[in-house]
């Protein structure tokens, strides 16, 4: 069972996730080259010395929030059906990736911006490659458990890359194109990453000819 949080805990995670929000949507209006750490901290309404309090530099900001949405990604597989768990993907897909009132859609527009100024910024794409390698880890552990101890260990492995790779590179083709939403990129991309998987228990070689 997870402890819940302290209210100490419950404010770091505030701040760290004002933080977060501010250097998400100036890097998203302005491009990584013109974004400061003090710029960011402004922005935030926090001093400079909290903002290296919790981060080591303006590119690590935004990995608070690029997590939070790999959570919710994670959480929603894992309260998917047991029996088939690659066949909700695409659902969950279209609920999380797509918008649904203006909070949302706005939300959609600074994850944009972001991935636009990944393009020039090594260390912001290396943000975005961590967070990602991270979810695909956690995925590995909820499909398999999903999938049940005779899954073939390999199959889950490919199936959470397939998870994990279909989101990002439709939020990538997305952001570089003037494709309207994510959503049906990512569901496409699945489709022809997951073709021919099959969570079933691994083959047992044949026996040796004597």
């Amino acid at each position: 069972m997870t402890r819940p949080q302290t209210l100490t805990e419950r404010r770091k995670a505030a701040t760290q996730l004002e933080i977060a929000r501010a250097a998400a949507v100036l890097f998203a209006e302005h491009g990584a080259d013109q974004v400061t750490a003090e710029t960011i901290a402004a922005k935030a309404g926090v001093s400079l010395r909290t903002f290296y309090r919790y981060f080591r530099t303006k590119e690590d900001a935004v990995a608070p929030l690029l997590t939070i949405g790999a959570a919710e990604w994670q959480a929603a597989l894992a309260a998917s059906d047991r029996a088939a768990p690659l066949a909700a993907v695409p659902a969950i897909i279209a609920r999380l990736l797509t918008p649904v009132d203006d909070e949302s859609r706005e939300a959609m527009q600074w994850t944009r911006g972001l991935l636009r100024a990944m393009a020039d910024d090594p260390a912001l794409r290396t943000v975005w490659h961590r967070v990602n390698h991270d979810s695909e880890t956690r995925l590995r552990e909820i499909i398999g458990e999903l999938a049940g101890p005779t899954a073939d260990p390999f199959e889950v492995r490919l199936a959470a890359t397939a998870a994990t790779d279909a989101i990002r590179v439709g939020l990538e083709h997305w952001a570089e194109t003037d494709a309207r939403e994510p959503a049906p990129l990512a569901t496409r991309a699945f489709e022809r990453l997951s073709r021919g998987l099959e969570l079933a228990p691994p083959v047992e070689p044949p026996p040796p000819v004597e």
